[in-house]
């Protein structure tokens, strides 16, 4: 598909089909995010699959609303600061960034594959991180949760590039 297409056509789906995804489409989301650069390219990122049905309704736990429940899989993303680059002017670290592209990437690969994806960043991680076992130096991002759509995509609704773009300095827009 053409990307310009992909781009307008992927949407936060919180609506699923009650069907699995077949595991050559998961993998090719997964190989999406491996793909992904990162800074330094030191690839600071772990992708938990869940699709067993008794740990992903403790993971719904985390995160406590109906939709989630549809979608036949949660990929959780968590980043590991231990291994991410931090900029030495200011000490920022880049794990965040790096696995906000890698799962850019995968949500890209799903909608090309006719998957729908949610980016969830409002849970609770310190249950996420109990139930799956995750060590202390790997911290879950955000939840995907992965499965057929049940829904049309809405038209997007974003505003105008005069309103966000700058040339220069801050301020200098688009006429």
């Amino acid at each position: 598909m053409e990307l310009k297409k992909l781009i307008n056509q992927r949407f936060s789906v919180r609506k699923y089909q009650k069907k699995a995804v077949e595991k050559e489409k998961l993998m090719r989301v997964l190989e999406a995010g491996r793909m992904a650069p990162s800074a330094v390219n030191y690839q600071p990122w772990h992708f938990i699959v869940v699709d067993d049905a008794e740990i992903l309704k403790q993971l719904h736990n985390c995160y406590k609303r109906s939709w989630i429940q549809e979608a036949p899989l949660i990929i959780v993303a968590c980043s590991d600061r231990s291994q991410s680059w931090k900029r030495s002017s200011d000490g920022k670290d880049s794990a965040d960034i790096d696995v906000a592209i890698a799962i850019d990437h995968m949500t890209l690969m799903a909608a090309e594959l006719g998957l729908g994806t949610c980016w969830v960043c409002n849970f609770d991680t310190n249950e996420c991180t109990t139930i799956l076992n995750i060590p202390p130096q790997i911290e879950p991002v955000a939840l995907i949760p992965l499965g057929y759509p049940d829904i049309e995509s809405p038209v997007k609704k974003r505003k105008p590039l005069n309103e966000i773009v700058h040339f220069n300095t801050f301020g200098n827009t688009i006429n």
